[in-house]
């Protein structure tokens, strides 16, 4: 037999980022924050329920009601669309938006400033990375429900047209990766709850004026710009476009901001929580 007493010790294998980061900031634990949430949320499963349902009214108003007056808007390419049609990718993105937003703002603001659940998770092995990654792992999965239902719903229907619009799944999932990256960065640095209406205040003009309603040909030449920085029109524009099975350019350049919005997010949650609680 082998006498393994004196075989030598081999290194254990360490992922890319357990190599590069400083010691400390990432240990790859991030799971163990969404196995706390899918408990947290296990016996409160109705909220994520009612979060799925809102998107839904809104689309169903528009089937029945002001879908009769309206009938038809130009589409990405320009050809004429359904306006159900035109709304329903919009929904759909202000959906993974908000869903996206409310947990990684009203949730992790109580965790963080109330609850202190962060400086338990800290006393672990469990670094800063592991929270920022496993707070937007969570906001996406939440995300992708809503967005599961939502396309199954526009599916039935008939707002489906293209077997691209298959690819709405995993646009949803990357607005929702680029808004909780951001959200939770933002909310580091809020003091008291009085200061969620500055949130409500950036979100809700976002929601009725980056063309979730209407083309941006509507507005004037200097506010079409100005809603073009707005991080919610490139994901509208980009599922619209998916939704159509339309392409082009502009739509790689829509990919490239939420990417790189959710990668200055990451960068910027994981100082801001470094900074709150290791300093």
């Amino acid at each position: 037999m082998t006498d393994l007493r004196n075989a030598p010790i081999l290194p254990q294998r360490r992922g890319i980022l357990l190599r590069v980061l400083p010691a400390g900031m990432y240990s790859g634990r991030a799971t163990a924050l969404i196995e706390r949430a899918l408990t947290v949320y296990g016996r409160s499963w109705t909220i994520l329920v009612s979060g799925a349902l809102e998107p839904l009214f809104y689309l169903l108003a528009f089937q029945v009601g002001f879908g009769k007056l309206v009938t038809t808007v130009p589409g990405p390419d320009g050809q004429p669309m359904s306006y159900v049609a035109f709304v329903a990718p919009a929904l759909l993105a202000s959906s993974a938006m908000n869903g996206a937003v409310f947990e990684c703002t009203y949730n992790l603001f109580f965790k963080l400033r109330y609850a202190k659940t962060y400086d338990a998770m800290l006393a672990t092995p469990v670094g800063p990375l592991d929270v920022a990654l496993g707070e937007i792992a969570w906001a996406m999965m939440r995300g992708g429900l809503y967005s599961v239902a939502f396309l199954a719903v526009t599916g039935v229907m008939g707002l489906l047209t293209s077997w691209w619009a298959l690819l709405l799944l995993p646009a949803a999932l990357l607005v929702s990766f680029a808004f909780a990256a951001i959200s939770i960065t933002l909310v580091s640095f809020l003091k008291s709850t009085s200061q969620f209406d500055y949130i409500q205040l950036v979100l809700m003009p976002m929601f009725l004026f980056s063309t979730t309603f209407f083309p941006i040909t509507v507005y004037p030449e200097a506010l079409q710009w100005l809603v073009r920085c707005f991080p919610l029109y490139h994901g509208i524009e980009l599922m619209r476009g998916l939704s159509a099975g339309i392409f082009s350019w502009s739509m790689l350049g829509n990919l490239a901001y939420l990417l790189v919005l959710a990668a200055l997010g990451i960068w910027g949650a994981t100082r801001r929580i470094a900074k709150l609680l290791l300093t």
